[in-house]
């Protein structure tokens, strides 16, 4: 299932983020995450991709997924 590249963009304090991490993690999904706290370019690179300036934001190949959508990451991904 592992095709598209996944990047979460988090902090540590976010529970969403979280949520996230371990969703994947069950799924047995690789993710690249950028802790956007620490990460100054990541946080810049979020935004432009997002508008967004809250997280978690997840990039799935060239999607754009705001915030911990379960449905929309299961649709991206062909889960049903």
């Amino acid at each position: 299932m592992q095709h598209l590249k996944i990047i979460l963009y988090t902090t540590p304090t976010c529970p969403y983020c979280k949520k996230a991490k371990k969703y994947f993690k069950q799924l047995g999904l690789k993710f690249k995450e950028i802790d956007v706290s620490k990460d100054q370019r990541g946080a810049e690179r979020m935004y432009k991709k997002s508008g967004q300036l809250g997280v978690p934001v997840i990039e799935i190949g060239n999607q754009v997924v705001v915030g911990f959508d379960k449905s929309k990451i299961d649709r991206i991904l062909g889960i049903n």
